[in-house]
């Protein structure tokens, strides 16, 4: 059996936008390179500058689900992020700018429901992107189960729901759930899957639309008994990947 590197994401701003990569290079105790660098903290977060927090101090897609129609370009060298969405004009702007992450929140503003703690800045910790782990990781979904999950519903789930780092081709359906404790071969770095990703109500949202439309956590806890799809991993082993690279597990 042959598993393969279907395809690279990463997120540089924490639930808002993704961008697809065709490769990256892999650091032994970081997360994906520039991967939830930046994430917009609500007005009730609870939060310490340059700390990782919980995800519940963030705007994300759980809550304001038109966020999950956004695109992401980063110019890394200029640390210049441009969004795009098909309800709000484009924008350019640089994070760690205040006067341009101003700009930003306003333009932002109109995608968050009323009735939820709005954006007010942007946080970021220089050491590690803000994952939903409080450790440094990667995430990779499997195709095949968002396939079979997708067969089930009668859908056709796209696997930008599931906001994932690396999409993993050749697997049996929901197979990774099985993965914890091992190592694998990843292009030329080691990973070491640590555990299934429990999701959450952002992934009922149209990427395409940002509109709320499968009932995923129902479908995965009639269907299979749990809300896990996908799973988070170390960088155990320095290393590039590149889509088409294997996904080979380690003696």
């Amino acid at each position: 059996m042959t598993v393969t590197v279907a395809a690279i994401q990463r997120h540089p701003l924490k639930s808002h936008g993704r961008e697809g990569l065709d490769r990256v290079a892999l650091v032994a105790g970081q997360g994906l390179p520039w991967d939830r660098r930046w994430a917009v903290a609500h007005e009730a977060a609870r939060i310490r500058a340059g700390e990782w927090a919980e995800c519940a101090n963030f705007s994300r897609g759980a809550k304001a689900p038109r966020l999950m129609a956004i695109d992401a370009s980063l110019d890394e060298a200029a640390r210049r992020l441009t969004l795009t969405h098909p309800d709000r004009p484009d924008i350019s702007f640089c994070p760690d700018d205040p006067a341009d992450a101003a700009r930003f929140l306003d333009w932002v503003g109109p995608l968050c429901p009323p009735d939820r703690a709005r954006p007010a800045r942007i946080h970021t910790v220089p050491v590690r992107g803000m994952t939903d782990t409080d450790y440094p990781s990667i995430s990779l979904v499997n195709l095949a189960s968002s396939r079979a999950l997708g067969e089930r519903m009668g859908a056709d789930l796209s696997p930008l729901r599931w906001r994932a780092n690396f999409w993993i081709d050749g697997l049996p359906p929901f197979a990774e759930l099985e993965l914890a404790g091992r190592r694998f071969r990843l292009g030329t770095a080691t990973v070491e899957i640590v555990e299934p990703i429990v999701r959450c109500l952002a992934t009922a949202a149209n990427p395409a639309t940002g509109e709320r439309d499968a009932d995923t956590l129902g479908a995965l806890s009639a269907h299979y008994g749990h809300r896990s799809f996908g799973v988070y991993a170390r960088v155990v082993g320095d290393g590039a990947v590149a889509v088409g690279d294997a996904l080979a597990e380690l003696p």
